[in-house]
């Protein structure tokens, strides 16, 4: 568990990533998993509900496949990272 200041901090941090995944992908429910085990308030966007989602991972990730979590790297723009076992490394590596 983090005091409130800590995790205020890490949902600072976090508000800069954003699941594109849908509710019956297994990889997807993986990494969710991950999340709530490290309480991170990540954004979902679910590829399958929503067609912005979907256009969007197209256009910036090039991919329709899920998981896969965008990074907001500020000036440099986003950086799309698929496979469950890479977004889960980075965010425990991370937070």
């Amino acid at each position: 568990t983090r005091s409130p200041q800590q995790q205020a901090e890490i949902d600072r941090q976090t508000a800069g990533l954003t699941l594109y995944q849908y509710e019956a992908c297994p990889f997807c429910v993986k990494v969710r998993r991950a999340m709530k085990r490290q309480a991170l308030a990540i954004q979902t966007r679910d590829v399958k509900r929503c067609d912005t989602a979907r256009e969007e991972l197209l256009a910036g990730g090039g991919n329709l496949k899920v998981p896969c979590l965008r990074i907001d790297e500020g000036k440099n723009g986003y950086r799309w990272m698929y496979e469950s076992s890479d977004i889960i490394s980075y965010l425990q590596s991370r937070y």
